[in-house]
């Protein structure tokens, strides 16, 4: 409203409805700041691109509310689909939609669980060790954001080629690199789920977002989907469930008012 309504405030109730928990590692509140600009632009009848509404968002979270963290779940949720995102000098962001065959996305959609163990965290706490550890020149983090990097561009050169195999053996060792960027990263109980899906067909893992909670991604062997779904929860509590890809982003769209009676 300050930006597009030449600072006057509308008289308007915002109602919200998320699916994931808090503190779920999921993206969910980026995701959220995103539908609330995204509406509010609908609202305000403004012309703002994917990028505007991207942006904005992330200026609200890291600039406005101070909150630590990346800019990558603003541009995920604003894009959709599948994308390799780069960081460019001067904080320019550039979206490079991919080209996954479709044969590919459904082999992998068919691999993949999230686990819920129960706990969730504040990521800010686990991301602001994280810049602390790179700031103060510990070798071992900053070690370890360069593999992550030189994992990045590895994994997206596997989903191009639909080489699943290869994906999993990278996403094996991004797990292994986060966890040295903080201490809080993982968990005696992250750490014992982690175990007991190996022993019932996962063929990586690792813990969405900051870490210290929320869900574990797993690619796991399809035909052990269900096997290593039951093992997780009679072992170690929580829930397992599936999770689709989407090809579209933030969306708004305006309601016809309901007929006064």
């Amino acid at each position: 409203m300050d930006e597009f309504n030449g600072g006057a405030r509308l008289p308007v109730r915002l109602s919200t409805q998320v699916d994931a928990p808090p503190g779920s590692g999921l993206g969910s509140s980026s995701t959220l700041v995103v539908a609330l600009v995204t509406a509010l632009a609908e609202l305000l009848q403004t012309s703002l691109g994917q990028y505007e509404i991207a942006r904005l968002a992330w200026e609200i979270e890291r600039e406005d509310l101070a909150l630590a963290g990346g800019w990558q779940d603003q541009y995920a949720a604003t894009f959709g689909g599948f994308n390799y995102m780069e960081s460019r000098p001067g904080g320019r962001i550039v979206v490079n939609p991919l080209r996954v065959r479709r044969e590919v996305m459904t082999e992998l959609e068919a691999s993949l669980l999230l686990y819920f163990g129960g706990v969730s965290r504040s990521s800010a706490a686990v991301i602001v060790e994280q810049q602390r550890n790179v700031v103060a020149g510990d070798n071992g983090a900053i070690e370890a954001t360069h593999l992550l990097k030189a994992e990045a561009e590895a994994m997206k050169d596997h989903l191009l080629m639909g080489d699943l195999p290869a994906l999993a053996t990278t996403m094996r060792g991004t797990w292994e690199a986060k966890k040295r960027l903080a201490s809080q990263i993982s968990t005696p109980a992250i750490e014992n789920a982690y175990r007991i899906a190996d022993r019932h067909g996962m063929l990586a893992g690792k813990v969405s977002g900051a870490g210290g909670g929320g869900f574990i991604l797993l690619l796991v062997d399809p035909a052990r989907r269900f096997e290593l779904a039951r093992s997780l929860e009679s072992e170690c509590g929580g829930q397992v469930m599936t999770c689709h890809f989407t090809k579209h982003g933030a969306e708004s769209w305006r309601a016809p008012r309901p007929e006064r009676r």
